[in-house]
């Protein structure tokens, strides 16, 4: 259910558009996980093809990630639901920068392969998962609720 009020159609649209920075920054993390299933990589190929234009721009990541959070997030003109989705997006994608430093900290144990192919594979599969609620809340007009995240989100969005 929308708190704020009704969704129109284009707020809901707008509001998906910002988990694909989770997702193109989780791809690094799924890499196991589509080569051991390639029909799998059918499925993200779109992903995949915006993940090599995405690596190709230096700060890329940096730029997005400012880019949403000052000119959406911060903008009270754009509607709470949009914002809401945007700031959610950002705080999973801070999710993976932390999983990432803990993936080089695991990296540097000598015997951590299968931990490492574990770990990513665990991290691809809950992002995706969070993220696949969240657009089909957000294509419902109703806010996704991830425990502790959304919950920070509601602190940052008013």
């Amino acid at each position: 259910m929308s708190l704020r009020g009704s969704t129109t159609v284009s707020d809901r649209i707008f509001a998906c558009l910002p988990y694909l920075l989770p997702m193109v920054e989780v791809v690094t993390f799924g890499f196991f996980l589509l080569d051991q299933f390639p029909p799998l990589a059918l499925v993200f190929a779109p992903i995949l093809i915006l993940w090599s234009f995405y690596r190709r721009v230096r700060f890329a990541g940096l730029i997005v990630f400012f880019a949403l959070f000052l000119l959406v997030v911060r903008n009270e003109k754009i509607s709470h639901f949009i914002r809401f989705n945007t700031m959610q997006a950002i705080l999973l994608d801070i999710v993976i920068f932390l999983f990432s430093i803990l993936m080089d900290i695991v990296g540097l144990v000598p015997t951590g392969g299968f931990a490492i192919q574990t770990l990513s594979t665990t991290i691809f599969l809950g992002i995706v998962g969070a993220v696949a609620y969240s657009v089909i809340q957000s294509v419902s007009g109703r806010y996704a609720e991830i425990p502790a995240i959304s919950e920070a989100v509601y602190m940052q969005v008013r």
